[in-house]
């Protein structure tokens, strides 16, 4: 049996938790200038339609009650942690695949915990008795069942779905709920008259790889209870990156840049912090209508070098044609590689001089930012963002 434990409008929850005063009100985590977006909402502010990722202004316009909070990281990472802590007594195979949510495999514990649904209540007791929020939990005997369970008696719910329950839960669960199936997907599969998973079997799976590609293998496997995965207590690492939504919109590409140098300073430290290397780079712009546009380029030797991922961003944004303003720019890296593993040497060794030299002045700026503040040692051109942007 798998367990799906996902915490409740989780930064919504931590600020109503360390703030009894905003306890049973309109919620909202997000920039407050107006130009950001929705980090989460509480559930009084979902009442009025706030969701995440929505726009700051349309938020207002949503809710105009709504107490709206600057988020914070730091401490949303540690009350994740003491979350993580907690699920971690009833089981070391523990999956951990966001800030707010993990699976756990309790595969042998009935002997100590009881039966499945008792060891739900008994996480869900435990998580609030020791952090002090409450959490949805999702029980099945497939990964992809539990976690659609947990969202189904959301706030504080529990959804238990027994083995010999598997095919009638199956029948009727809209395809639309199942992760992989967006609404091109979903439409398309409409038009052939599937609505459900129960629906799905009655359909060659030939038909369905035609329809969405590889992914119509996955889809019948799920149709006839069929899931490989399992719960993977260590997760690899694939990308990092940070974006940021700025104060004005900007068109002038030598501020933009500054923005990008900033981010790639970031997500660097977050690279060598892993201890990994990128081998591609992204850049992500979303423009003043919101639409999005993402370009990459493929590195020559994978690279932990902030300057490196930076040089790389800035050739793309010169690269590119900004049709209008932009609202937010971002970076990232992806296509990880190991730093401890042998890297390919090239032909003259003289083109490699550059890079050496940042991979090893990047370790040295992280220790002393480590040891003395992130403020004690930055590039001339990060020392006031705002100011210089």
């Amino acid at each position: 049996m798998i367990i799906h434990v996902d915490m409740d409008a989780f930064y919504a929850s931590v600020e109503q938790l360390d703030d009894p005063a905003l306890a049973g009100k309109p919620v909202i985590v997000g920039g407050t200038s107006g130009r950001g977006v929705v980090a989460a909402a509480s559930y009084e502010a979902r009442k009025y339609g706030v969701r995440s990722a929505m726009p700051v202004f349309q938020a207002k316009k949503k809710c105009p009650a709504g107490i709206f909070v600057p988020p914070r990281r730091h401490r949303y990472k540690d009350v994740s942690q003491a979350v993580m802590a907690v699920l971690h007594t009833f089981t070391p195979l523990v999956e951990q695949i966001s800030i707010d949510e993990a699976f756990l495999d309790i595969s042998g514990c009935e002997a100590i915990f009881g039966p499945p649904r008792e060891m739900g209540l008994a996480i869900k007791h435990k998580v609030k008795e020791t952090v002090g929020l409450n959490c949805s939990v999702g029980i099945a005997p497939l990964k992809f069942l539990a976690k659609i369970a947990s969202d189904m008696n959301k706030p504080d719910g529990l959804t238990y779905v027994a083995p010999d329950a598997v095919d009638d839960f199956i029948a009727v669960l809209p395809v639309g709920k199942i992760s992989g199936v967006g609404e091109k997907a979903a439409h398309a599969l409409k038009k052939i008259g599937i609505s459900t998973l129960g629906d799905v079997k009655k359909f060659p799976v030939e038909k369905l790889v035609s329809l969405l590609g590889k992914y119509g293998h996955r889809l019948h496997e799920l149709a006839h209870g069929i899931d490989r995965s399992v719960v993977a207590p260590v997760r690899p690492v694939k990308s990092v990156s940070t974006e940021e939504t700025l104060a004005a919109d900007i068109s002038d590409k030598g501020k933009l840049r500054k923005y990008l140098l900033k981010h790639s300073e970031d997500v660097g430290r977050q690279l060598r912090k892993k201890g990994r290397r990128a081998r591609t780079v992204t850049l992500k712009i979303k423009y003043c209508d919101f639409r999005q546009v993402t370009r990459q380029t493929k590195l020559y030797r994978p690279t932990s070098a902030s300057e490196t991922i930076f040089q790389a961003a800035a050739g793309l944004l010169e690269n590119f044609f900004l049709h209008q303003p932009v609202r937010l720019i971002g970076v990232g890296a992806s296509d990880l590689d190991d730093p401890h593993q042998a890297t390919q040497m090239t032909l003259f060794a003289d083109s490699d001089t550059s890079l050496e030299k940042w991979e090893k002045i990047g370790p040295v700026v992280d220790g002393i930012a480590e040891k003395f503040g992130p403020e004690a040692i930055t590039k001339a051109g990060l020392t006031d963002p705002d100011k210089h942007c």
